[in-house]
């Protein structure tokens, strides 16, 4: 992956969210359920590509946990993601605007939430150990991303015309289980739904594939296309691309899922070992709990 075409592709402007990231996290928060208690504070990440409609939804199922955003627009990111306050004629129904917040220096939360994010990173296992390291003793990631399936059929389309990959490869879900693990995470759980969307067009395809993201592949095409290339493209798409018994055009992805806790840390054993007073006593309240 191209990592300053990776850091491009994160500092643009947004306004508002792709719809299949909107799709991907409402069934992410599906999974809330699995958990016994609400995390008392989390952190989106990303919010204005991880989901502005995710974001509401989440606020709504934890109304009482505080709730931060991490972005590289964040100006537009706090705007985007205050719930101002509602208003009534009855003092009773009065409520102070909810204002989100970035996290503050050293400050930890109880769920960090990111939504589409992990396969725009061209260097992920950083990327984790630092979620990781903002996350709460007994505190969880939850997360989803693009598999390797994802546009299968595209990618098809290009090989047999002997062109470069119309994208980066994504990553398997059991490596991103060890990699969660390496980073200190604990009971990684992974699971893989594909969805398949229809197109009426290949220029509608492109379209949203614009939204979805770039090609960051490091051996793509390193200058401009002209109006004929794309003309050529569409028309490759077109010839193609597999098509749905109503004649639109089918493109595949891969969406993975994940979520992990993070434990107590572990005492390293040897001959003869010094623990703290006050590492002790964390140790212990974390046992307790």
């Amino acid at each position: 992956m191209d990592a300053v075409a990776a850091r491009r592709w994160r500092e643009l402007p947004r306004t508002q969210s792709p719809w299949l990231h909107e799709e991907v996290a409402s069934r992410m928060a599906q999974r809330l359920q699995c958990f016994r208690e609400p995390p008392p504070s989390w952190l989106h990440w990303e919010p204005l590509n991880g989901g502005l409609q995710a974001h509401r939804l989440l606020r709504e199922r934890l109304p009482q946990a505080r709730c931060h955003v991490h972005a590289a627009q964040l100006g537009q990111a706090l705007r985007t993601t205050r719930e101002p306050a509602a208003r009534s004629w009855n003092p009773l129904q009065w409520r102070r605007e909810q204002r989100t917040s970035p996290l503050a220096a050293g400050e930890q939360v109880g769920m960090v939430w990111a939504n589409m994010a992990l396969h725009h990173e061209p260097q992920p296992l950083p990327l984790l150990q630092q979620w990781h390291s903002l996350i709460q003793t007994n505190g969880f990631l939850m997360f989803s991303c693009l598999g390797p399936d994802t546009l299968r059929e595209l990618r098809a389309v290009y090989a047999r015309a002997g062109w470069p990959d119309p994208a980066h490869a994504f990553t398997d879900m059991h490596d991103w289980g060890d990699m969660l693990v390496h980073s200190g995470f604990a009971e990684p759980v992974m699971d893989m739904e594909r969805i398949t969307l229809s197109y009426s067009s290949a220029a509608a395809l492109l379209q949203e594939l614009r939204e979805l993201g770039r090609n960051l592949h490091v051996n793509r095409f390193g200058a401009l296309r002209g109006r004929s290339w794309r003309a050529g493209l569409l028309d490759a798409l077109e010839a193609g691309l597999p098509r749905g018994e109503d004649g639109r055009l089918l493109l595949s992805f891969e969406i993975i899922h994940g979520h992990a806790f993070k434990p107590a840390p572990r005492v390293p054993l040897g001959s003869s070992q010094s623990v703290s007073v006050d590492r002790m006593r964390a140790m212990l309240k974390a046992g307790r709990g």
